[in-house]
């Protein structure tokens, strides 16, 4: 998981599978995102492989967490089969999410526009 900042947004970038096997590192990346204290967190989830309902619930804290402090919780290139694990449980209203973004038809990450993310900052609807 890699973290990258701007003023206001702080951007939590995760490649590869999304599930118990990478739970330890899951309270030190709340804790360093929560450390930043900014107004929205875009997790960028195109290159997520797996998510099981440990990663769900390692979602579920930052959306939480922001939520305790007044911070938005973006998701970017998920799949349908993720936003279909967070609806399962429940909570796929904490989040807002950017439909607008598209990854890499390469399938190697994020591509570079960064416009979804401002239109999911005020404007888009949590669920679609």
């Amino acid at each position: 998981m890699q973290i990258s900042t701007s003023p206001s947004t702080a951007t939590l970038t995760i490649t590869g599978d999304l599930d118990l096997a990478q739970r330890d590192g899951f309270p030190e990346v709340v804790s360093r995102l929560q450390g930043l204290g900014r107004q929205l967190l875009v997790v960028d989830m195109c290159d997520v492989t797996f998510l099981d309902s440990t990663g769900a619930a390692f979602l579920i804290s930052l959306a939480d967490a922001g939520r305790r402090h007044g911070a938005a919780t973006v998701l970017r290139g998920a799949a349908q089969r993720d936003l279909f694990v967070l609806e399962i449980c429940g909570v796929l209203d904490m989040f807002r999410l950017d439909t607008e973004h598209r990854c890499r038809p390469d399938g190697t990450g994020a591509a570079e526009d960064g416009a979804g993310a401002a239109a999911a900052r005020e404007d888009a609807p949590s669920r679609t």
